[in-house]
């Protein structure tokens, strides 16, 4: 099969043709019919994840049709239609018999544990876990973008930051998962302000639910703006881009008793942000990270998308061919253009 790969971090990927996976006794082999480009992989193209040995495949965000099955999969036959969390639950360890595969202690990440999608093919492990069948309606390029960073923001909109209707939900960065986090916390009923640098994605986050917009690039203090459009701070408050900046600003634009989730990744040099300790405690704040969601968490997700009242096609960005993969990976350094971008042609 051909994949994109790097033999040291932080050097050239190549496209190479390599020897096609085979699935594991608990496992499948997936045809990669589309799969997502993240800042993650950037992360671990530079080094930061210390779970990746080298050669490496990249790739975690990925729909496909599964190729081969292992012999004690029990749930999925060859030709099913699957998207499958990055975060994969053994099902057996403590977290996930208590519902919590998405922190499991023997968990299985595509592209990050193991060889991942930027490829033709790619195996997966746990398949009776963590697989998810995808509507007959709902593209692979769609499907892909659910895996990591729309799924990820959901957890940490419904679940971690427990949003109500009408409270005001804070959203820094508008990426792939700030704008998915906008669209959720918009259709689950909240006011949201989005905060990035530049207008052109503050304006995409109005069209997709943001009430109000601060350009960071603009404003003398981000914190004082939102704590005025809110009149007194968010209700609750995401980071989603992963900064040392972004991270301090969601904790401090938080209203008494509010509460922050941490989605983007700190690593590497921003991996010990500062926090404003004295207002987490005077203000009682909650402090909160968010890793991925359970495969079972999917069903209330795709509920909403069925409905429409999720629409994550609109958040669709670049769709590139693998053979263009290995220049956007070194590109995710910078910021990201507008939306999620995919690879939807091997």
């Amino acid at each position: 099969m051909k994949a994109v790969v790097f033999d040291a971090f932080g050097e050239t990927p190549s496209i190479r043709t390599v020897p096609d996976p085979a699935p594991s006794p608990e496992g499948v082999v997936v045809k990669v019919e589309a799969t997502g480009l993240c800042r993650s992989d950037w992360h671990g193209w530079m080094g930061h994840d210390p779970d990746i040995r080298l050669p490496h495949v990249p790739g975690h965000e990925l729909a496909g049709i599964i190729a081969a099955v292992g012999s004690r999969v029990t749930r999925w036959k060859e030709g099913d239609r699957v998207t499958v969390p990055f975060v994969a639950g053994c099902g057996r360890c403590f977290e996930c018999t208590s519902g919590n595969h998405q922190v499991c202690e023997n968990q299985f990440q595509p592209g990050f544990t193991a060889w991942g999608s930027f490829a033709e093919y790619v195996a997966l492990d746990f398949a009776d876990t963590n697989l998810v069948a995808l509507p007959e309606g709902m593209d692979f390029a769609t499907a892909a973008s659910l895996g990591c960073r729309f799924v990820t923001s959901f957890r940490a909109v419904v679940d971690q930051g427990r949003v109500t209707p009408g409270e005001w939900v804070a959203v820094h960065g508008c990426g792939g998962v700030g704008l998915s986090a906008i669209m959720i916390a918009s259709a689950m009923g909240a006011n949201v302000v989005a905060i990035d640098l530049t207008d052109e994605k503050l304006d995409f986050a109005r069209k997709i639910g943001a009430v109000a917009t601060v350009n960071a690039s603009k404003t003398p203090s981000v914190v004082k703006a939102v704590k005025e459009i809110t009149n007194g701070g968010a209700h609750m408050s995401v980071d989603a881009l992963g900064h040392p900046t972004t991270s301090y600003n969601s904790i401090s634009n938080l209203r008494r008793r509010g509460r922050h989730v941490q989605v983007g990744l700190m690593l590497g040099e921003h991996s010990k942000p500062q926090i404003p300790m004295a207002k987490v405690i005077a203000y009682e704040l909650e402090i909160r990270g968010s890793h991925g969601m359970q495969a079972f968490r999917y069903q209330a997700m795709m509920e909403m998308i069925r409905t429409g009242k999720l629409k994550p096609e609109l958040l669709i960005g670049k769709r590139i061919g693998l053979d263009q993969a290995p220049e956007a990976l070194m590109a995710m350094g910078g910021f990201e253009g507008i939306g999620i971008g995919v690879i939807d042609r091997f």
